[in-house]
């Protein structure tokens, strides 16, 4: 009798346990509830905004940060640094064992103060200013079956009335049938993160090819596309108003690149604003301070350390394709140059 009780208390107590221990096992069909979003932007324009995220039955939280920036933040908790002031739309989704969400949209109003610490305004006419600006010079296709001779004369770059010339033009010289500048400023300034912005004015005719860019300081060590390459601006005369922006790294290189376009209007007839917003979370392209492409940056790709600035024209090529059989010269107009930190 004894040992029938013992047996039977055994078992009711093996059951209630069992019981009480399924109650404890997540459901992962359950969604996340009860979301909260507590947000703190920085009083001191730095772009610093803090976000703590909780919900019932999340164990992770992806953050969507209005800019094209995109983060999981299992914690919930994080401090965002925006490159730029703007009112931003936030969403954030929480996320259960079972993958179930739940997301909150919010607004943040954010304030950025940026500096500038370096710029050229060519404001002194004659040849460029040979503290901030050295030259490529040569022909061979430069990697793109490009058909100009770049050269280093007054005839191809030229500073006058507050502006910077750079001119092609159909000439025999060497072995190209185009001359053509493109300046850089290796070795007299480069810069790490920042906002980069210059405004021009691009030529209309076929088979032109102006570019607003940067590669990465270490390209004498380490070649290309190992040093990374980040294109403001490209434009192609035979399509006009279509604006590229885009970068290149090992494995997404050339034809590989990853990059966006927009369609703007005047990009020949008038002047725009061409800037590139880069961190070390990501690099965000916009014309006339509208973004239109942005890409993420992490510690694996070569967009964390100095890169130097590029301005040029280029003739026909891989992306310039076919000139126009009646071009004679043409011209990318550009009004400054800033970089802002």
């Amino acid at each position: 009798m004894f040992k029938f009780i013992g047996l039977a208390s055994f078992l009711v107590i093996f059951l209630v346990s069992c019981g009480g221990a399924s109650k404890d096992v997540p459901n992962n069909n359950t969604a996340p509830t009860n979301l909260n979003v507590q947000v703190q932007v920085a009083t001191d324009s730095s772009g610093n905004v803090s976000f703590v995220a909780t919900a019932t039955n999340a164990v992770s939280f992806d953050f969507d940060f209005g800019n094209g920036t995109m983060q999981t933040v299992p914690s919930g908790s994080i401090v965002y640094k925006y490159p730029l002031s703007g009112n931003y739309t936030v969403t954030v989704t929480a996320k259960s064992t079972g993958a179930q969400t739940a997301a909150k949209t919010i607004q943040v109003v954010v304030g950025v103060k940026l500096n500038i610490v370096w710029s050229e305004e060519f404001d002194n006419p004659g040849v460029p200013n040979s503290a901030k600006w050295g030259y490529d010079i040569g022909e061979g296709g430069w990697g793109n079956s490009e058909l100009q001779n770049y050269t280093n004369r007054s005839n191809n770059s030229i500073v006058s009335n507050g502006t910077l010339k750079i001119i092609a033009t159909r000439e025999p010289y060497g072995t190209s049938a185009f001359t053509s500048a493109r300046l850089l400023s290796k070795d007299k300034f480069s810069f790490k993160y920042g906002k980069i912005e210059v405004r021009a004015k691009l030529p209309a005719n076929g088979g032109t090819w102006p570019a607003i860019w940067m590669l990465g300081s270490n390209i004498s060590s380490v070649s290309w596309p190992a040093c990374g390459e980040i294109d403001i601006m490209e434009h192609k005369g035979n399509d006009l108003n279509k604006i590229y922006g885009t970068i290149h790294y090992p494995n997404h290189s050339g034809g590989s690149a990853v990059g966006g376009t927009t369609i703007i209007t005047g990009a020949t007839t008038d002047f725009h604003r061409y800037a590139a917003i880069w961190s070390d979370a990501s690099i965000q392209f916009l014309v006339d301070d509208t973004p239109f492409f942005t890409v993420a940056n992490n510690n694996t790709m070569p967009f964390n350390q100095n890169f130097f600035i590029i301005l040029n024209l280029a003739m026909g090529g891989t992306f310039g394709g076919a000139v126009d059989p009646a071009f004679t010269t043409a011209q990318m107009e550009v009004d400054y140059v800033r970089v802002y930190q």
